[in-house]
């Protein structure tokens, strides 16, 4: 698989919209969002296997060819064990990939920082070689960044939700992905996307290392599905700590500024999608086994457009960007679907007695 590197300071003058600008937070993902809390495991009873919030059913739009049991493995979530852990190709072997793999890590009541939360352990199972290695953690479909709101029930069933209205307009107009808008702390939590983003001034990622000396890069995703690789240091550290990225070619004044409008509907608002975390090992450092945890990626930004007051519903008339979406999740069920009904068929085979039943 091969890495796409840029940084995103190549590409913020083309996404800013406005002269006047104005910074926000957010938390892009955060893993305490994302443990599995509904469908049991039907091989290993009372672990369950899914995160409610994050399902998504890919079924709805695959074809005709698979049985109904074969269509309701293709509902998942990003509950953090669903997601890949990919080596790079000179390092993937079946040993090696098969000790790749995430795990879903509870913080502590009494730590000291995050008590009582999840994060995301990844585990990584490099060669012991003299030889340069990565591997990509990524979720396990594209964070989709259209998805309307919907109702959950505890069997992964998803009922799109009609009336979205209420007395939150703000948390009404966002979609499922985008999570939710606090307006005491006028930060929004969202679950892998981040929309009107025009200027990206910095990135955090709160991470707990064990003295590994690899390196952590971050992959964030554009409107136009381009990926952006920031590298945010080096996990050479006992104990949580926060990296930080700072945009080097961020400009504080708007006069020294490149500024133009673009059109707007049917073109997407500008968005950013967490695309996952790559985690580089050099030939000098030491190899096999590494570990590490992280708790969540935060991003400071300028809005791409102002907030306008639409008295005109577009999508509602044309259905022009709901279409775009239709087609993305098409595509993204044909890649995943097969996948996932062939891992279930997989498992449906394997033996899952260790011992030999005794003589008689």
């Amino acid at each position: 698989m091969a890495i796409i590197k840029s940084n995103w300071v190549n590409c913020t003058r083309t996404m800013e919209r406005s002269a006047v600008v104005f910074a926000d937070e957010a938390v892009l993902i955060d893993f305490s969002l994302l443990g599995a809390d509904i469908i049991e495991d039907p091989i290993q009873k009372g672990m369950m296997t899914q995160n409610k919030a994050t399902m998504m059913d890919f079924s709805t739009v695959v074809g005709a060819s698979y049985t109904e049991e074969q269509k309701k493995q293709m509902a998942i979530s990003l509950a953090i064990e669903n997601w890949d852990v990919v080596l790079a190709s000179s390092s993937r072997t079946g040993e090696r990939q098969a000790y790749s793999y995430t795990r879903e890590a509870s913080i502590a009541q009494d730590a000291k920082q995050y008590p009582g939360a999840k994060a995301l352990g990844v585990r990584v199972n490099f060669p012991l070689e003299s030889f340069n290695s990565w591997a990509r953690v990524q979720p396990p479909f594209d964070v989709p960044a259209f998805e309307p709101k919907a109702d959950i029930d505890d069997t992964g069933k998803i009922t799109p939700k009609t009336d979205q209205q209420g007395s939150d307009p703000v948390n009404a107009r966002l979609s499922r992905f985008e999570g939710t808008y606090n307006a005491e702390t006028k930060i929004t939590t969202a679950l892998g996307v981040v929309k009107n983003v025009g200027v990206i001034k910095s990135i955090a990622i709160n991470v707990k290392g064990l003295n590994f000396p690899h390196g952590l890069s971050l992959i964030i995703k554009d409107n136009n599905a381009e990926e952006h690789v920031m590298f945010m240091g080096y996990l050479n550290f006992d104990g949580w700590r926060e990296l930080r990225w700072d945009n080097p070619e961020y400009i504080s004044d708007v006069r020294n500024r490149e500024l133009r409008i673009d059109p707007l509907y049917p073109r997407s608002t500008p968005f950013v999608k967490f695309g996952g975390f790559i985690i580089n090992r050099d030939a000098a450092a030491i190899g096999g086994d590494f570990v590490a945890y992280v708790k969540d990626v935060k991003i400071l930004y300028d809005k791409a457009v102002l907030e306008p007051v639409r008295d005109i519903d577009d999508e509602a008339i044309w259905g022009i960007v709901g279409q775009k979406e239709d087609d993305r999740k098409r595509l993204e069920s044909q890649r995943f679907g097969a996948s996932q009904v062939m891992r279930y068929i997989e498992r449906m085979k394997q033996e899952t007695k260790t011992d030999f039943s005794a003589d008689k």
